[in-house]
């Protein structure tokens, strides 16, 4: 019978110390980039040395300027929300729909369509003065 292998607080030591000489990536793949200029980099996951999720990061075109803006395909792709990195055709169609959304939002206030002002704490859906809020009913 062979014996169990002990833990030698100086066999676990002298393991950690040869692991930690190993090269390492500390550079990640460029996965892409968005229209405001961030750049998006990845280090894959590798279980095999412990290392069980992937490494995503951006870099601003300004250094040190974190307090950009980024589309939210990037941002769910950066907090691990989605496996793969969005398509730049994906990116983009999202933003023509972002754009549309203004531009009808100018419209609706240039005819006129001013939101009420809250009379009464807080509510839950702003009112407007050309919808009914209840059918057959006009508001004042």
């Amino acid at each position: 019978m062979s014996q169990p292998q002990s833990r030698s607080i100086w066999a676990m030591i002298i393991r950690n110390f040869i692991n930690s000489i190993k090269p390492r990536q500390f550079r990640g793949t460029l996965v892409g980039t968005d229209y405001f200029g961030n750049k998006y980099y990845e280090i894959p996951a590798d279980p095999s040395v412990g290392k069980r999720r992937d490494s995503r990061w951006f870099t601003p075109p300004k250094k040190d300027d974190f307090m950009q803006e980024m589309p939210a395909e990037w941002e769910s792709w950066l907090r691990g929300r989605r496996k793969h990195p969005p398509t730049e055709e994906e990116v983009m169609k999202n933003v023509a729909i972002m754009e549309m959304k203004k531009q009808n939002a100018i419209e609706v206030d240039a005819k006129g369509g001013q939101m009420t002002p809250l009379t009464k704490g807080y509510e839950t859906f702003p009112k407007r003065h050309e919808y009914e809020s209840v059918p057959g009913k006009r508001n004042c």
